[in-house]
């Protein structure tokens, strides 16, 4: 019979309870094939799972796969934050100077620990560029809507993101869009899809934010850290001096029922995207390959 691997199920970027994004999280998974790591997660149908490895190189704390349940993708934030957590709560490895480094197909990336009540976990954003500017691929799917102070760009860093700005917070939480061109626009671009996010005030975070990866099939993502990765990435590149360059908070998920939190920091030009993590379910995981 077939070890019983370890399995986690965690709430990334939780607000409140049952807040934040779902992750499930496989360890003792060293000898998972591709297609096994497929087939479970598959069967979860969350939109990710993730696979804890031991690390190829000295300098990784470990490695990490991460599939959807259509397929294997080189990087996300939310399964990135939740795997560092689950890989501190169960012993397999331990921060050097504050900092975990994840290895995966998208290279090395920091992951800084900050130990508090409750932790904060922060990943620093893979470097981003604008691929182009400008709003004409969005324009049909945008009509009627007031753009921010931001011109739309197509943003790619780690992942591929249409990013546009909304005037208001409000038209941001009260939009309707059609998936369907959304999707169209994602597989035409190889892209994830469209991010979109509105400045506030006097509330408690400073952005509102939505995203739909219709490009890996997904409808709308409770808390995406890639997705605020590269809206920070290029709020830190076009205002540099702006009262968001440093960093501030964000409120995902809402508008499908969820209550997300999501914290950025903005040092040097580097983006760190993170916030903390819940441990929902714990046990023991037999997943027979048949």
């Amino acid at each position: 019979m077939t070890q019983p691997s370890r399995f986690l199920q965690l709430d990334v970027f939780p607000a409140r309870p049952g807040g934040g994004n779902p992750l499930g999280v496989v360890l003792d998974a060293h000898d998972w094939s591709d297609a096994r790591m497929q087939r479970f997660a598959t069967w979860t149908d969350l939109v990710e799972t993730t696979f804890v490895l031991p690390p190829s190189v000295p300098a990784a704390s470990y490695r990490l796969r991460i599939f959807t349940p259509q397929r294997e993708i080189p990087f996300a934030g939310h399964p990135t934050i939740g795997s560092a957590h689950a890989v501190l709560d169960c012993g397999i490895a331990m921060p050097r100077a504050g900092m975990l480094v994840q290895e995966c197909a998208a290279g090395l990336l920091p992951i800084r620990v900050d130990d508090g009540s409750p932790r904060e976990l922060y990943v620093r954003a893979p470097p981003a560029r604008v691929v182009r500017e400008g709003s004409a691929e969005l324009a049909s799917i945008l009509r009627g809507i007031a753009l921010g102070a931001l011109q739309p760009a197509f943003v790619e860093g780690g992942r591929r993101w249409w990013v546009a700005e909304f005037a208001s917070e409000a038209a941001l939480r009260g939009w309707h869009p059609d998936h369907a061109a959304i999707a169209a626009l994602a597989h035409a671009t190889d892209s994830l899809g469209l991010c979109i996010f509105a400045r506030c005030q006097l509330r408690d975070y400073d952005l509102a934010v939505r995203a739909f990866p219709a490009g890996v099939g997904i409808v709308e993502d409770p808390a995406s850290g890639a997705a605020n990765g590269l809206i920070a990435a290029l709020i830190a590149q076009r205002e540099p001096a702006g009262e968001l360059a440093r960093g501030y908070r964000v409120s995902q998920g809402r508008e499908i029922g969820r209550d997300a939190a999501l914290l950025v920091r903005i040092e040097q030009g580097e983006v760190w995207v993170g916030g903390a993590t819940d441990t929902v379910v714990s046990g023991e995981l037999r997943w027979v390959d048949g």
